[in-house]
């Protein structure tokens, strides 16, 4: 029994080193070929914001919001797939993974949750967008 919960104690603290390693990553996102430029932690906080002076557009700022969304959007879709390449191989050894780390209820289909406090695009934590 002893060795199972030393097992779990060192499991934890490479899950916490893991996390801790993904707030220190910037991941990035663009959109419009580069005119607009996201940058986030590997745990998806906006860390920064480029924009080309060619997406401006005081006629047509529609499009320029739209850009920063989908470069943020990007970005943090880029973070998740480095959080999930970081964390996935720990959650895989608990049996079956932990909500939020890979494998866990928000695999399942309908649910739209993501992992480690992330929302897929077009949905909020808990609800199906569709």
């Amino acid at each position: 029994m002893s060795e199972l919960l030393a097992q779990a104690q060192a499991m934890q603290n490479q899950l916490m080193e893991a996390q801790a390693n993904l707030e220190n990553q910037e991941v990035e996102g663009t959109a419009g070929g580069g005119l607009v430029t996201a940058m986030v932690s590997g745990t998806g906080e906006l860390l920064s914001l480029t924009i080309n002076p060619k997406a401006v557009d005081p006629d047509d700022t529609e499009t320029l919001a739209d850009l920063i969304v989908a470069a943020v959007r990007d970005a943090s879709e880029n973070a998740k797939e480095v959080a999930a390449r970081a964390m996935g191989p720990l959650a895989g050894g608990l049996g079956g993974g932990l909500p939020g780390l890979g494998g866990g209820p928000e695999a399942l289909p309908g649910n739209d949750q993501g992992p480690i406090g992330f929302t897929r695009p077009g949905g909020q934590p808990g609800q199906n967008p569709g």
